[in-house]
This record gives C-alpha cells, structure tokens and sequence, in this order.
C-alpha cells in the first residue's frame, strides 16, 4: 500500500486518467474561437493605435506643441519626411524621427 493512498483514493486517480479522453471535433471548434479571440484582445486593438497614430502624425503642422515618447517636450519648427525639428528652449532646436512623437499637447501647455 502507497503512503499516499490517504490522501488521494485510488480509485479516484483511476477515473480521472479514464475521462480525460476528448474528441478532434473539439479540438477543431476550439482553434477558430482561440484565433478569433486573439484578434479581438490584441491584434485589432493594436492596429487601432497604429492607424490613430498615423493620423496624428499627418496632423502635425508646423507651430504645434508636441510631447515625444522618450519625454522631451517643444514647439515644432520644421517638417520633413522623416523627422521633425522641434524648439525645446529658446534658440535649441532638436532633430526627432516621426515615429518618436507621442501626442500633441493642447496650445499654450509649455508655457505653464
């Protein structure tokens, strides 16, 4: 007799090895509800924020107030294909890429 006969019966174990047998009907009806589900919680939620940020990205003229992603903060001077020159103090203009801007601030938020 096994010292752990016990604390878990015996004929218990036996029952649960017999059931957990399951169907390939299952396993296929499973599959497609796993996907669908991964689509909705993270794939479309994450081209949501993309086409958004897209969108902002195409808004941006010159004179607004922008935040970057790394949390440098400034008014935009000049636009290009690729980045963009911001003023972050009077007479220092920094070069970012595009991809680096996070939001645009509402106007008059830098000088407070």
């Amino acid at each position: 007799m096994n010292p752990l006969d016990f604390l878990i019966s015996p004929a218990y174990a036996q029952a649960a090895a017999g059931g957990a047998q399951g169907s390939s009907m299952s396993m296929l009806f499973m599959m497609p509800i796993f996907v669908l589900l991964m689509y909705f919680m993270v794939i479309r939620p994450q081209m949501k924020r993309a086409k958004e940020h897209r969108a902002l990205l195409e808004k941006l003229s010159k004179g607004d107030e922008i935040l970057t992603s790394g949390g440098l903060a400034g008014t935009v001077t000049q636009i290009d294909e690729n980045f963009i020159s911001m003023e972050v103090s009077p007479g220092v203009v920094v070069r970012v890429q595009r991809a680096a801007i996070s939001s645009v601030l509402p106007k008059g938020s830098l000088k407070n």
